[in-house]
């Protein structure tokens, strides 16, 4: 009978690399057998596990394969300083260009979709960690662009709904829209210096646009990039600078986005392109990168905290995030698992930092990068089209 003692050794000589091949940091040889010290690096997976999130994204050999991968793997947008226009300047009307995913992809090479993404990645930037009750600077055009939406609301008050009984679409918002046209210019020369003047025939439609549809009677993400768009405009022409990127957000978006909601109870606007219960929001999609933003660093509320109907009721009046979350749960009957899948796993995040990053990476994948939605985008001589 083989001793005891001889089967550990076997054991030992089967399982146990050789001597030279036991350390992995020594670069020394190996003192028995004089070979090298190291394991060769294994070669890279064909097919890796891991996905890096941050920017840039490395190491990826095959193409996503669905919409959560390719935001995976989309860089995080940043902030850029908005480009000025060149005086004297030639205006144009604005046109649509994007018709199919060819000109998509054109549009997101091209400088103007990156300076714009720029810009909206700014906004949020100026209001992180910002309640909407602090105070900031309001130069007098800001004034301008306020008075400009309480008229816009004071119209819902003049033109009552018309009695209907279909669930979307009350043909009284074509009044609205109609009034809306019809004083549009005369707002956007409120805000022109005489020699811009010319450059109200190229905002009017994007001001126009940024309210819905008069003909569909509907309202979506579409829509509200084109305010983002008119507002960039602006700030492109010089009449909103820097130092009002806070009370762009805190003040007029803010309004801007009370009006809306507005526009949507009284007129039953349909929400345009909505993902439905996959969605994030029916309409509405800066508010959660804005609102996010104003919760960075926030030493109480986390991204959970939606579940926390107290935070909810205290505090809707003071973040955009947490007045579209309340907001939902009002209208919407279940729990917010059943209606709003997405921002209740986004609740999970684990701080507003990686929520607000997530959410510009989708705002690019799901809204600019979108054919139905861009192929109403309007370009001209202030956001121009690349040839």
């Amino acid at each position: 009978m083989e001793p005891q003692s001889e089967k550990v050794d076997s054991r030992h000589e089967e399982t146990t690399p050789p001597c030279h091949l036991r350390s992995q940091t020594s670069t020394s040889p190996c003192a028995n057998c004089g070979g090298p010290t190291c394991l060769p690096t294994p070669p890279p997976s064909a097919n890796p596990s891991y996905i890096p999130i941050r920017y840039p994204a490395v190491n990826i050999t095959n193409p996503p394969t669905n919409t959560k991968e390719v935001i995976m793997r989309t860089p995080v947008p940043r902030a850029e300083k908005v480009d000025p226009v060149s005086f004297p300047h030639r205006f144009t009307l604005p046109v649509k260009k994007i018709q199919s995913p060819d000109d998509l992809a054109r549009f997101h090479s091209s400088p103007s979709c990156r300076n714009f993404l720029g810009f909206v990645v700014s906004l949020s930037e100026s209001v992180k960690s910002c309640k909407i009750s602090d105070s900031c600077y309001v130069s007098p055009i800001v004034e301008v662009l306020l008075s400009i939406l309480q008229k816009l609301t004071d119209y819902v008050d003049e033109i009552p709904p018309a009695p209907q009984t279909a669930r979307y679409g009350n043909v009284a918002f074509r009044e609205w829209q109609e009034r809306l046209n019809d004083e549009a210019e005369s707002f956007m020369l409120r805000l022109l210096q005489p020699d811009l003047r010319e450059g109200a025939a190229e905002l009017v439609p994007y001001f126009i646009d940024s309210f819905g549809n008069a003909t569909r009677i509907d309202y979506g993400t579409g829509h509200e990039t084109n305010f983002a768009a008119w507002l960039y405009c602006l700030a492109r022409l010089g009449i909103v600078r820097e130092e009002d990127f806070p009370a762009l957000v805190l003040r007029v978006f803010v309004k801007y986005l009370d009006l809306m909601r507005r526009l949507q109870l009284t007129y039953c606007l349909e929400p345009a392109g909505s993902h439905g219960v996959w969605g994030l929001d029916d309409y509405h999609f800066l508010p959660y990168i804005f609102g996010s933003s104003q919760l960075i660093d926030h030493k109480y509320m986390k991204p959970k905290s939606i579940h926390n109907d107290d935070i909810l009721e205290h505090f809707t009046k003071e973040y955009m995030y947490l007045s579209f979350i309340a907001f939902i749960k009002k209208v919407k009957k279940g729990s917010l698992a059943e209606h709003s899948p997405m921002l209740n796993d986004i609740s999970g995040v684990p701080n507003w930092n990686k929520v607000n990053s997530g959410l510009l990476k989708m705002y690019n994948v799901e809204v600019l990068d979108k054919v139905p939605i861009m192929q109403h985008f309007l370009f001209g001589s202030i956001i121009q089209w690349s040839e």
